[in-house]
């Protein structure tokens, strides 16, 4: 209800000479609506509004009785209705509460006739009222003429219900998906017995559910389970874009008890778990560099968990709820929190931020910047990741409506969005859906890289760190670690760099690949399995991120970084002694070749030799073409077969 207006006529039910400042001396049209006052004040609205009912067939020109029956419609949200009591309000006596022509528009807006509370709001600005209500309406005025314009030209938009593995009768909603969209987390909202009604008795509970995409279809929903989910009510969710790290929301009960023995700083903190095998750990707080004593949701991490978003109603920022990031540091702490400032946050309301995995474009939604009307989801872009974020662009029509949006997730690629929306066609109340994401609204397309971690010799999964360097700068884009319960890992690649492949374990050669995704390049998703192969004598590694120019033995600079790991792995094995070797393809004179191949192993010995590696640990041979790993009839298998291998001697 508009609590201000409200609180005045409650105050004049509580007043003693409380008639004579009605607009009516009706006693009995004035006690009917103290008793309408009296029952919305203890929640039963219906009964408020027959009363109320009553008290206008007595007075028709009740313009008070009119004007609360107007906001208490409004609290049920049944605009029709409310309009149609602030319009009678006002044809009764519009100077007596100018509010109402506010209310009516806001009322009509939700109604999507945008052109109509454009003329009710030009009448209001002529009225002289209150600042900040001027303010308000100005700003409602701004989203009815742009509401309009966007209706006259909608967006694509055809949105698709995920189906009964994911929805139900109950409320499903804050989907989260991982980059190669097989695994889907949401809140469902149901009571504690599904069986029973729901009642005072049968509370409403919220906890996380999965959804494994297969044959095309999504699977029946399973509940996460403990220790994720507790006695108390889990929300938020984000799961990082390679399925191994759970972030959400936890709050405090009515007694500032957080459950489970969780320790909380605020009334809501963001907690996060680490998937082993098909487990999730115990959750944790994720320390006081982001939460604080008040209240912290909508975590997001972008793709190379470097950078943390969140909302946050902490003093200090630009309006009621504000977006915030953290930052990875190199003591693997997070930094303090940072608004992100004017470019994205209003003095209203910003919530449900997520960043896709490009790292450059950001989705969230607001009511502060122009809207349809209440929160709309906005787009924000950034030319690199060090960059300011740009003003936001809404989303358009029907994408957005005159209700309120809450929030979006989009697919890898770009092409596809999820979010969650109370349809008519939907299986009960909130269910979530997917749609294709029309092409200006997409953010830079994204691939992945994923797989599984095994012993070469065993072929059992193993955890082990991995990471990706842009060969271009030499600087690592991604540093992460393979499931240790199963192996499994997955990491996106943003497009127009070439990239380093390389895992490693202690006890273990490294593993090493490169992907090309310069311009033009395709964005097929890699499947890449990676075994590690133990110290051992005879134990060999292809060394994949070493280059030379064509017919060249000087080694590129974007090599130095996998001989560095080499040099790294000897210094920490001592005893190791090496053969550095080098291979060709086919193409050309046999002996040229071996000479070429013999040259280029010595350029790397040559190069470690440099690094202080005892030239007595190291010996190097050129193999020619005379060890292929692959058919020599393709470019494909030709460039598998020009290589340095590395073999433990």
């Amino acid at each position: 209800m508009r609590g201000y207006l409200f609180l005045i006529l409650m105050l004049l039910v509580i007043c003693s000479s409380a008639q004579e400042k009605f607009s009516i001396e009706d006693k009995k049209a004035i006690r009917l609506l103290k008793e309408a006052l009296d029952l919305a004040d203890r929640g039963e609205n219906q009964k408020a509004i027959e009363t109320m009912r009553d008290a206008v067939a007595r007075e028709p020109k009740f313009v008070e009785a009119w004007t609360v029956m107007g906001d208490l419609y409004s609290s049920m949200n049944k605009p029709a209705d409310a309009s149609m009591c602030y319009r009678k309000a006002l044809e009764i006596n519009p100077s007596f509460f100018p509010i109402n022509y506010n209310s009516l528009a806001e009322e009509l807006m939700k109604l999507e006739k945008y052109r109509a509370a454009d003329s009710v709001l030009t009448l209001f600005l002529k009225v002289k009222s209150a600042p900040n209500l001027q303010a308000k309406a100005r700003k409602n005025q701004r989203n009815a003429r742009f509401a309009a314009e966007a209706i006259k030209n909608p967006v694509p938009f055809l949105p698709v219900n995920l189906g009964p593995g994911v929805n139900s009768r109950f409320e499903e909603y804050l989907p989260a998906i991982t980059a190669d969209e097989t695994k889907l987390v949401f809140t469902l909202r149901a009571p504690t017995d599904t069986n029973r009604a729901e009642s005072f008795a049968n509370q409403l509970t919220e906890d996380f559910y999965q959804s494994t995409f297969k044959n095309n279809v999504w699977q029946k929903r399973i509940n996460l389970g403990a220790p994720v989910n507790t006695r108390n009510n889990e929300g938020a969710e984000n799961i990082s874009p390679d399925g191994q790290t759970l972030l959400f929301t936890c709050c405090a009960d009515v007694a500032g008890e957080y459950p489970e023995g969780r320790k909380g700083l605020g009334s809501c903190d963001i907690f996060f778990s680490i998937k082993n095998g098909d487990q999730w750990s115990r959750p944790r707080n994720i320390g006081n560099a982001i939460n604080s004593k008040y209240w912290e949701s909508q975590p997001c991490i972008s793709s190379d968990g470097r950078t943390l978003y969140f909302v946050s109603n902490r003093p200090g920022g630009k309006g009621r709820e504000d977006i915030y990031f953290s930052k990875l540091q190199a003591d693997g702490n997070w930094g303090a929190a940072q608004n992100m400032g004017d470019s994205v946050n209003t003095p209203d309301s910003e919530i449900s931020p997520f960043i896709h995995p490009d790292n450059l474009t950001l989705y969230f939604s607001s009511d502060g910047w122009t809207s349809m009307g209440k929160k709309d989801l906005l787009v924000s872009r950034r030319k690199t990741i060090d960059a300011q974020f740009s003003a936001p662009v809404n989303l358009g029509y029907p994408i957005n409506s005159s209700g309120e949006e809450s929030s979006l997730i989009v697919s890898a690629d770009g092409t596809r969005a999820y979010y969650d929306s109370e349809r008519k066609e939907g299986f009960g109340k909130t269910d979530i859906y997917r749609f294709d994401l029309y092409p200006a609204a997409r953010p830079a397309p994204v691939t992945y890289v994923k797989g599984k971690v095994y012993d070469q010799d065993s072929r059992s999964p193993i955890e082990a760190a991995f990471e990706l360097t842009d060969l271009a700068t030499g600087k690592v884009v991604v540093s992460s670690y393979s499931n240790p319960g199963n192996g499994e890992y997955l990491v996106c690649l943003p497009s127009g760099h070439d990239y380093a492949f390389t895992c490693s374990k202690k006890g273990y050669l490294f593993f090493s690949q490169n992907f090309s995704l310069g311009a033009g390049s395709s964005l097929k998703p890699h499947v890449l399995e990676v075994g590690l192969s133990p110290i051992k004598p005879g134990s060999k590694m292809v060394m994949n991120n070493i280059f030379f120019a064509t017919g060249s033995f000087e080694l590129k600079p974007e090599s130095h970084s996998e001989i560095n790991k080499l040099i790294s792995l000897m210094q920490t094995n001592p005893a190791m002694r090496v053969e550095i070797s080098g291979h060709t393809d086919n193409v050309g004179d046999a002996q040229k070749n071996k000479v070429l191949s013999e040259n280029r192993a010595k350029s790397v010995v040559d190069f470690l030799v440099s690094r202080n590696i005892p030239a007595d640990r190291i010996v190097y041979k050129g193999y020619g073409d005379t060890q292929p790993i692959a058919p020599n009839d393709n470019e494909e298998g030709r460039k598998k077969n020009r290589r340095t291998e590395c073999k433990i001697l």
